[in-house]
């Protein structure tokens, strides 16, 4: 199981039922910046915007109490931040370990930077509606 994990491109991080970090791997190392000797045993703080930290602890704290989570099948799109600080925008599954009890041990995240896609996609969408302003601008109106 850790070669696998540890030779996905994409992030893979699971936490501890208090949020803590027990598995980093080289893709959330590329992405975020941040060692697995620096991660490991941190909470998630050290991703998760500031502004966003009640939202995100919220749900996750839910998450442990319940061992369920809406995002095992449904993409999640955030922002992020890395080790620099710089924001970014992530994409994200998550999925719950459980104990032979049935009781909720871990919640990961198979984790997508999608910055790139995101910048991508608003540029289009003004370039977008720029177009549409000046055909509105030259177009005869009745």
């Amino acid at each position: 199981m850790n070669a696998l994990v540890g030779a996905m491109g994409d992030a893979v991080v699971v936490c501890d039922v208090k949020g803590h970090v027990i598995v980093w791997n080289p893709g959330a190392e590329r992405i975020f910046g941040w060692t697995a000797d620096e991660a490991l045993g941190q909470r998630m703080d050290m991703i998760v915007p500031e502004r966003l930290r009640k939202r995100h602890w919220d749900g996750y704290d839910q998450s442990m109490a319940t061992g369920k989570t809406k995002y095992a099948h449904d993409l999640l799109r955030v922002p992020a931040v890395d080790k620099a600080g710089r924001a970014m925008s992530i994409a994200f599954t998550v999925f719950m370990l459980t104990g032979p009890d049935g009781q909720v041990t871990a919640c990961g995240s198979v984790i997508r930077d999608e910055t790139d896609r995101f910048a991508e996609d608003r540029a289009l969408k003004k370039r977008e509606a720029d177009l549409e302003a000046q055909l509105a601008a030259i177009s005869p109106r009745s």
